[in-house]
């Protein structure tokens, strides 16, 4: 026979852990055995793809394509021009943080900085622009925030 209390806690009689380890959980007071699997049958909610589909006749399922189709249509509407990089475009323009007026043209009211996507910067302009942009503001060329702009 065992020790009445070893280093995993108190032992059963025949020297088997009482935890969890045994195969056994608390539940209400009493213990329980648990088989494991975790899974609970089809009467709990879950159910497959298949059998969650409504028939293609059902009103639901009329209103969702309708739905999806009308989401189609307006996903192809319009033509959004691709932006170009004002400085790969105009290569006299150059990035200065002496230069304020230009500086001001990437930076909201706020006085965030403009991303490339919505500027339309390349990568190779954007580093320089933003660096240009850090160092206006430390000498209070631009300001660091606010309504000043």
């Amino acid at each position: 026979m065992s020790a009445p209390f070893g280093p995993g806690g108190p032992r059963r009689d025949d020297g088997g852990f009482r935890g969890r380890d045994d195969g056994f959980r608390r539940d209400d007071g009493g213990f329980r055995r648990d088989d494991g699997g975790g899974f609970r049958g089809r009467d709990d909610g879950y159910r497959r793809d298949d059998e969650r589909r409504e028939e293609p006749n059902s009103v639901k399922a009329r209103l969702r394509a309708r739905a999806r189709k009308k989401a189609r249509r307006q996903k192809k509407k319009g033509f959004v021009r691709r932006k170009v990089c004002r400085f790969c475009a105009d290569s006299t323009i150059e990035i200065d943080y002496k230069d304020p007026k230009t500086l001001r043209l990437f930076v909201t009211e706020t006085g965030k900085m403009i991303p490339r996507r919505i500027s339309g910067n390349c990568a190779r302009h954007q580093r320089p622009l933003a660096i240009a942009i850090k160092r206006a503001r430390h000498l209070a060329l631009l300001p660091q925030a606010g309504q000043e702009l």
